[in-house]
């Protein structure tokens, strides 16, 4: 049985800070009594057999093994009282009890709360693929491991025998070719699998017009593995490292995630390096190509890619300038003497990967560019310590659930402990729960990030992080604006919640090197991204060459990162009014205007990283609210609520799907669901505009349908994906199932309940 071990070290492994947040899975065989292993293969079983009407796992796993080592009983089964309930006071913190009950008992000991964090469903290939090509697979993935991850993407097919973009999507060759691949790399035969799997996931393949059809992120890897030629890739020069920083191309002033996948595919393109042609290889070539392997046209195959897989087309400028390059550009760049360009251009590119990859611990910004880096790494010297550190480094991205197990695209252990403090503080009864608060409390603490990158940063292209917080681990390195944000926000709160909680205070220092992180962030716009400044300018996005992705190349201003800055700096300036005080009276204005600007013509703000025109409303609100405006005094709020009081559903609740990003318009989930986690942002958002004084009625029916879906040991259902990623990569937050409905209802019973309003039975 699987165990999930937290905070624990190993062989070439670093920490700044012990661990805290590490998340790792080792398989013990003598683990779990007899009942815990059925339970487990039980819910593997359920999991499979609805996996096409409920696409996502419920982390059963590992809440299971957290609710034992805290002594809470989890059952699993849902047990709902058909009597009449009065929502009053009294009721609703019973509701709020049994809530917080189990979310207690499924926070680790070290004050966070650990779980699954879904993304692209293409990342888990891309890792088996390294492994492969460096002879790591079987030293670094067992048998069980094996096992797991196959069962992880064939319940991922799709019915067509594809696999989509992410869990919820349509088949996309990007997904089917990659993970395809990785099922042979681990073992299986070509028409293994249930319900004939593999010939399925082939026919889908040839249907579509075989791999040459894949975009150029899977060009990279199938080019890499030896399926695919190098001449079949748009050329991605690693000279653009060479040029100098004020120019806009230079890799160094793109959007940090983009960069740091960007830079070492260059690195890959640059060395055109292919992995061992094993005769797995030489079948794979015959099996994803529906032509001839030496008959292929590489110099047209670069420019295909399957229509269900473009979401944002290549402009006929990046056409052209690829055909230069392709034509005239690398046959000169590869030929003496200009090819010492080239290799200078790679020296120091391995020099800048490096450097990445000490200063993030070998954790990297994201799975995906773990992968391309940890490759890089053993390409410069397979033997390394710098790459036996990466592979230790691989259990931090592995995660199972009954669904499998997978490589998540990261984990979100600060920001999901940030937002569950807030959620637990709205409750009037939070001072119950003070042990969990200080595990929380302590945790966050410990995250802070407490040095900025080593040597002379800004030229490696790096922020400022010390004092900042990142969205994952200390040792990670990244701070993250908004992360930082609620962070500080969570320490200030606490301070006036509780002296026992905060008796191992913050220095004052870091709380204001917490500050000087958030005012070094803000852009000339007023606005906030998310790692950095921007640093090139909006067209850029003509030269987006990944045609999966939208607003990838630069470092955009979003309403969630703003509004959290303004939260914390307005929350901040309360407690030491003096520090500063010119520069974040400023810094509050001018983020104050940009969320203003950025509303859109329906009252509503468009959401990035969650789903979507709620999610930005709710941010929105909060961050105007925050610095004084109300329904009364500003016009922007007036326009929102009014925007989310036209979303709400029959049923009481919100339920918004993830095509809102993708198509850039609010679109209801299928047949008008409802979502527990937009419904309790809605609520949110229209409590804190004031809706309590205009008209409660909304409010009571949206907690009605709250605490309808609660499960009888306090949980509530997971349902679809929430997060957002660039438009087109929805995510899946595990813990949001727990922390805003509780948020929503412990403000709830503050605004309403208590001011002896309406109160509604069912």
């Amino acid at each position: 049985m699987w165990r999930l071990k937290i905070a624990k070290g190993g062989p070439w492994l670093k920490s700044g800070n012990s661990h805290i947040g590490r998340e790792t899975w080792e398989f013990d065989q003598d683990f779990g009594s007899k009942e815990e292993r059925e339970a487990v293969d039980s819910a593997r079983e359920e999991f499979k057999k609805n996996r096409f009407q409920m696409r996502h796992s419920s982390d059963i796993l590992a809440r299971t093994q957290l609710a034992k080592e805290n002594g809470f009983s989890l059952d699993l089964q849902r047990t709902k009282d058909e009597s009449p309930l009065v929502i009053n006071s009294s009721t609703v913190s019973e509701i709020l009890r049994k809530a917080l009950n189990y979310f207690s008992a499924i926070q680790a000991h070290d004050g966070h709360w650990p779980g699954d964090f879904p993304g692209p469903l293409f990342t888990t290939a891309t890792m088996i693929i390294v492994l492969y090509v460096t002879e790591s697979l079987s030293s670094t993935l067992s048998s069980e491991h094996c096992k797991e991850i196959c069962r992880y993407l064939y319940n991922r097919q799709n019915m067509d025998g594809g696999w989509g973009l992410h869990t919820e999507g349509e088949s996309s060759m990007l997904s089917t070719a990659l993970n395809y691949t990785a099922l042979r790399l681990l073992g299986e035969n070509i028409d293994d699998g249930p319900d004939m799997s593999m010939l399925k996931a082939r026919k889908w393949i040839h249907d579509h017009g075989g791999a040459t059809m894949i975009p150029i992120l899977g060009k990279v890897w199938l080019s890499v593995l030896g399926v695919s030629e190098w001449s079949g890739v748009n050329p991605i020069p690693p000279e653009l490292f060479l040029l100098p920083s004020w120019v806009p191309i230079q890799p160094g002033r793109l959007w940090s995630h983009f960069r740091m996948a960007f830079i070492p595919m260059s690195y890959l393109y640059g060395k055109k390096f292919v992995g061992p042609i094993t005769r797995l290889v030489m079948s794979l070539r015959e099996e994803l190509h529906i032509h001839p392997y030496k008959k292929i046209d590489w110099k047209q195959a670069r420019k295909l890619c399957a229509k269900e897989d473009v979401y944002n087309p290549h402009t006929w400028l990046q056409e052209c300038l690829s055909d230069c390059l392709y034509s005239f550009g690398e046959p000169l760049l590869t030929r003496w003497p200009i090819s010492y360009m080239r290799k200078k251009a790679l020296q120091q590119v391995a020099e800048f990967l490096k450097y990445e990859d000490e200063n993030s611990q070998y954790i990297c910004i994201g799975a995906a560019q773990k992968a391309l880096s940890m490759l890089c790494c053993w390409i410069e010297k397979s033997n390394s310590d710098a790459f036996k550190r990466h592979l230790a480094r691989v259990a931090d991205f592995l995660w199972i659930g009954e669904d499998g197990m997978k490589v998540r695209v990261c984990a979100g252990q600060l920001w999901d402990v940030a937002f569950a403090v807030q959620a637990i503080l709205a409750c009037n009864i939070a001072e119950e729960y003070r042990s969990t608060l200080k595990k929380a409390h302590d945790f966050i603490k410990a995250s802070q990030i407490m040095d900025n990158p080593s040597g002379d940063f800004s030229r490696k292209y790096r922020h400022i992080s010390k004092g900042g917080w990142g969205f994952q681990v200390a040792d990670q390195g990244w701070q993250v604006s908004d992360c930082t944000a609620e962070a500080l926000m969570v320490f200030l709160m606490l301070s006036k919640f509780s002296s026992d909680i905060e008796s191992d205070q913050m220095e004052t220092c870091r709380l204001y090197d917490a500050v000087n992180v958030l005012l070094s962030l803000q852009n000339p716009n007023g606005g906030y991204g998310t790692w950095e400044l921007a640093r090139t300018y909006p067209w850029m996005e003509i030269f987006n060459m990944t045609e999966i992705y939208a607003d990838i190349m630069v470092e955009h201003q979003y309403v969630e990162c703003t509004s959290s800055v303004m939260q914390a700096l307005a929350l901040f300036r309360e407690k030491y009014p003096c520090h500063r005080k010119d520069e974040i009276d400023q810094c509050i204005r001018g983020a104050t205007e940009f969320i203003e600007k950025l509303q859109n013509d329906d009252g509503s703000w468009f959401g990035s990283w969650g789903i979507c025109f709620t999610y930005g409303t709710w941010f929105a609100i909060e961050g105007l609210s925050a610095v004084g405006q109300s329904y009364g005094n500003s016009t922007c709020i007036r326009k929102a609520c009014k925007f989310l009081l036209t979303k709400q559903l029959k049923n009481g609740g919100w339920g918004e799907s993830h095509l809102s990003s993708r198509t850039k318009a609010y679109t209801n989930l299928d047949r008008d669901k409802s979502h527990i986690v937009n419904t309790a942002w809605a609520m949110l958002a229209l409590m804190k505009a004031g809706q309590v004084e205009r008209d409660p009625t909304p409010l009571h029916k949206a907690a009605r349908l709250i605490i309808s879906m609660q499960l009888g040991n306090g949980d509530f259902p997971q349902e679809e994906m929430i997060g957002s990623f660039l438009k087109n990569g929805p995510l899946c937050y595990m813990a949001y199932r727990n922390i805003f409905p509780i948020w929503a209802l412990g403000e709830y019973q503050r605004l309403v309940l208590q001011c002896d309003l309406q109160r509604p039975t069912f």
